[in-house]
């Protein structure tokens, strides 16, 4: 079955502070593997970002922190239909029966996973702050109140993707993998890369 929404979390904790220090490694097989893999993207577009507002960055460099930044989130949206695909087949292959009636939540399980990745990079990063030594006391005080405040959101969004979970593998809600279908990245459906114009400048 699927691991519990603390696990994930916790590994998502953890990953942060060890991939600050040493290589990217990810669990080898399973539903922790792709968890592992989308927490990546966001892991490696968090710095990109940071890179983005380099007011010293040229614009070469900003450049080619774009180009990362909208490959990165690409992987990450689609890792997270993977998520999602994965927990479609844990609960076909558990022989899940779900009532037609029953609802569909707004949120997938991918996309709170998602969410998590993202709240244990912004408290990775809070902590980061709050130990530096070259700022004054209202800058930590700040800091300590929003890190409180990120701390309160991560469990609270733990918990309730517990509870997403647990009515999902009783059948009480109905999963289905929500869709994306992003359009810049395909050459057929983004104006800018088929326009006739844009080819005889690439060409």
């Amino acid at each position: 079955m699927l691991p519990l929404v603390l696990e994930i979390a916790q590994y998502q904790i953890d990953a942060v502070g060890r991939w600050h220090q040493s290589a990217i490694e990810h669990p080898s097989t399973g539903f922790m593997s792709i968890v592992s893999a989308q927490h990546e993207q966001n892991f490696r577009l968090w710095h990109e970002e940071d890179k983005a507002r380099n007011p010293i960055a040229t614009d070469a460099e900003i450049a080619i922190v774009k180009r990362n930044i909208d490959r990165f989130n690409q992987q990450r949206n689609d890792l997270i239909e993977s998520l999602d695909d994965a927990i479609t087949v844990t609960l076909q292959e558990a022989r899940v029966n779900v009532p037609s009636s029953a609802a569909v939540n707004t949120e997938t399980p991918g996309s709170a996973i998602d969410r998590l990745s993202i709240m244990s990079l912004r408290i990775f990063h809070y902590e980061e702050q709050l130990g530096r030594s070259d700022v004054d006391a209202g800058h930590r005080e700040r800091v300590s109140e929003r890190l409180s405040l990120c701390r309160q959101q991560h469990a609270g969004l733990a918990f309730s993707m517990q509870k997403l979970l647990d009515n999902l593998v009783a059948g009480r809600m109905r999963h289905q993998t929500y869709r994306q279908m992003k359009m810049y990245n395909d050459p057929s459906l983004n104006p800018a890369i088929y326009s006739p114009a844009n080819q005889t400048k690439t060409s």
